[in-house]
């Protein structure tokens, strides 16, 4: 099948699917590197020359909200350092212990990290504040990733969970490469379908995270039973028993639309996302190779006129229940239209 991609800012070409790291190391214990380096190296091999394998991974991305992630990517590219020009690094920060911080200096304190923790063994293409920092305005926040970006830090500069509004300001100031927000039959709300409408727009690529719903929509879960102990999704919102049972709903209707397709569900809700823009990435997190090579199947996966029709009616007839993460009122700093 031949692979579909994406390209970002005019120029380069990405694999439909990207890959998310943000699991390896972001829950105990920690994925080991051999696992990890076989994830990522399984799904680069995947794709034919000239198309990068869009890596997104964050300066927070560990329970400490240190820099473990980071090193684990320099890591791999130290052991593989022909797999450097086959990636495209996307890099969040600005979010430390006590929430999200988009202030000059912490930018360019977690720049600092940032390059720090690389060790020069992979530029980063992209980076991102991983929200939008309400206590900062948008052109103060703006002007300190231009000027990063003057500075030779990055290649690109790219936005988190920002509404089409603040995405269009923006833009006007500087180009933005890869707008980042949820995705999934479980997260597109209005405010998502504009933001992907004034992408389009704009020329600017989105990145699709969490098309999986956190999991919940592989399939593999049928009670908060099923998490590991201490896994972070324990006190989301949709995870909660009430909750997810009603959300199994949809899972089930889904799941039967993908059985008649001979594909996975979490391949059908890939394919699913990534039909809603040819500027669209969906963004799953894996930590296996297996995974990741049936992720990246699934932005390969054409869904018929009929079989959006079904699943528009099985998101019409089964409402969500939860919020994304905690609840509607503790999520100021995980979940922001800025």
């Amino acid at each position: 099948m031949v692979q579909k991609t994406v390209t970002i800012a005019g120029s380069v070409t990405v694999a439909k699917v990207s890959h998310g790291l943000m699991r390896m190391t972001g829950t105990l214990p920690p994925v080991s590197d051999e696992v990890a380096f076989e994830a990522i190296k399984g799904g680069v091999d995947a794709l034919p020359s000239g198309v990068k394998m869009f890596l997104n991974g964050g300066a927070f991305y560990a329970p400490d909200r240190g820099p473990a992630n980071l090193e684990l990517i320099a890591r791999f590219f130290e052991k593989y350092p022909e797999y450097a020009d086959k990636a495209f690094l996307s890099i969040k920060a600005g979010v430390g212990a006590n929430g999200v911080d988009c202030s000059a200096e912490s930018l360019r304190r977690n720049m600092d990290v940032v390059l720090r923790s690389l060790r020069g063994t992979k530029r980063v293409d992209l980076f991102q504040p991983a929200r939008i920092d309400p206590k900062v305005g948008l052109e103060d926040i703006m002007q300190t990733l231009v000027q990063l970006h003057s500075e030779g830090k990055f290649d690109y500069i790219g936005l988190t969970e920002c509404s089409a509004v603040t995405l269009r300001r923006a833009h006007a100031i500087h180009p933005i490469a890869v707008a980042e927000i949820e995705i999934s039959p479980f997260s597109y709300e209005d405010e998502t379908k504009r933001v992907i409408a004034t992408a389009k727009e704009l020329g600017i690529a989105i990145a699709a995270y969490a098309p999986l719903g956190a999991g919940l929509l592989t399939g593999t879960m049928r009670s908060p039973s099923d998490l590991p102990e201490g896994d972070m999704r324990c006190i989301f919102s949709r995870f909660q028993e009430d909750n997810m049972h009603a959300n199994l709903a949809i899972v089930d209707a889904l799941t039967a639309v993908a059985e008649r397709k001979h594909i996975a569900l979490g391949q059908l809700c890939i394919a699913w996302v990534g039909q809603l823009g040819d500027h669209v990435i969906p963004l799953p997190g894996s930590s296996n190779k297996k995974r990741t090579l049936e992720n990246l199947e699934g932005g390969n996966i054409d869904i018929s006129s009929e079989e959006l029709k079904e699943i528009e009616q099985i998101l019409q007839t089964h409402r969500v229940k939860g919020e994304r993460y905690f609840g509607a009122e503790k999520n100021e700093q995980l979940y922001l239209w800025g």
